[in-house]
């Protein structure tokens, strides 16, 4: 179902999407259970989360036919206030060692705030990617049945660049999505099904495309094999579709990722869970453990 946007201003002229970082491939898988409804109303149940979960992931690059690993990754959820009310905040963070800091540098950092209804209310982002170091903020209001959202992006050698967009739809950022998408219920998917959701990007508000591939098994890096739902995020350039990640998300109430493989413009990457801890539920995804 297509939705009319109402109102769109941008204040500055937006630039090419540039390679995708690791948080963003993350982060893409997990939203994957979402199929967000063509309206303005962002309230939901919160079904698959608590507060005190910690999940931790193994980076790995393919450099010259060999898998090195190039750091960790940690995904946390905490209860808190925002603004003096009741909220949830996410935190991400995805950093490289050392090591491998000469052939890419890495150091994420993700905050995000939502209403304990899963209201997107605050997003910002401080990304220092290669030689590139950038912040981006959101701040999100809700007005006469319409989502909007305020995006501000700094540079350290530029002026900011800030938009702002309207629509009939709710809007999510990075980290609000998931917050929604795992409490959303996958078994009415069928093999080849589309899943498209909005995504504010510092930027701009772009479209997202997912495709439901079916289920696996799949051993992660603590010993344990999962059943897994099969996504594949893809983009289209010049008519032709493109994976970009391929995402194996554990078959169970947590959903959450077990393994990415990521199909980047400075080659090939994988992720994979190395632990969890204050999951709200059993992980029953588990086929075995080694």
């Amino acid at each position: 179902m297509k939705t009319r946007k109402r109102r769109t201003r941008i204040t500055a002229t937006p630039a090419i999407a540039g390679k995708r970082g690791w948080v963003f491939c993350l982060l893409g898988a997990l939203l994957l259970t979402i199929a967000v409804p063509a309206k303005a109303q962002c309230t939901a149940q919160n079904t698959a989360f608590q507060s005190g979960e910690h999940v931790m992931y193994d980076l790995y690059f393919n450099w010259k036919f060999i898998w090195k690993k190039v750091g960790l990754a940690s995904l946390t959820t905490f209860s808190t206030t925002y603004q003096s009310q009741p909220a949830y905040r996410f935190n991400l963070l995805s950093v490289g060692s050392k090591k491998t800091d000469f052939f890419f540098k890495m150091r994420d950092t993700l905050t995000c705030y939502v209403s304990e209804k899963l209201e997107p209310l605050y997003f910002r982002k401080a990304a220092e990617e290669g030689d590139r170091y950038t912040v981006d903020e959101a701040w999100f209001s809700y007005k006469d049945g319409m989502s909007h959202v305020k995006q501000k992006r700094t540079w350290r050698d530029r002026d900011p660049q800030e938009m702002e967009y309207s629509d009939t739809r709710c809007i999510f950022d990075m980290l609000s999505i998931l917050a929604q998408a795992r409490s959303y219920n996958p078994d009415d998917y069928k093999v080849g099904d589309r899943i498209l959701f909005p995504m504010a990007t510092g930027r701009r508000v772009e479209e997202q495309t997912l495709i439901y591939r079916g289920k696996e098994d799949i051993k992660a890096n603590n010993d344990t094999i999962y059943r897994c739902l099969v996504f594949s995020f893809v983009e289209y350039k010049k008519g032709k579709e493109k994976e970009v990640i391929t995402f194996f998300i554990s078959d169970d109430k947590n959903h959450l990722p077990i393994r990415l493989d990521m199909y980047l413009n400075f080659g090939s990457a994988k992720a994979f869970l190395k632990s969890v801890q204050g999951n709200r539920y059993p992980m029953e995804s588990i086929v075995r453990k080694k």
